[in-house]
């Protein structure tokens, strides 16, 4: 479940908003994207993996919100997104391998492109 937008480290892109499949982060003017609904959340990472910044964390528990201390949230924020590789070879035609283009495919579930 979602549990925390850095705001030190959000750069208001919006990417995190425009990903996440049930509508629960908000844009708030120019302040970093609030978790307004929670409740939603799917822990499917989306929110995680487009964030440039690394500035949200998602616990692997979707049962609940877990007692996350803003420490170990900002050590663990994107981790989720380093660690499956996206975006690793985006800018490389040296390798064929393509699971960085796996947002496309995300995008086109969610009739964006």
């Amino acid at each position: 479940m979602i549990e925390v937008v850095l705001a030190d480290r959000c750069t208001g892109c919006g990417a995190c908003v425009a990903a996440c499949p049930t509508d629960v982060l908000e844009l708030a003017g120019s302040e970093p994207p609030v978790i307004a609904r929670a409740e939603d959340c799917q822990t499917c990472f989306m929110c995680e993996l487009y964030c440039p910044a690394d500035a949200i964390y998602v616990a692997p528990c979707c049962d609940g919100p877990s007692p996350t201390d803003l420490a170990t949230a900002a050590r663990l924020a994107g981790q989720f997104r380093r660690e499956s590789g996206w975006g690793e070879w985006a800018g490389d035609p040296r390798y064929a391998n393509e699971h960085w283009r796996m947002d496309e495919i995300f995008a086109r579930a969610r009739g964006g492109g």
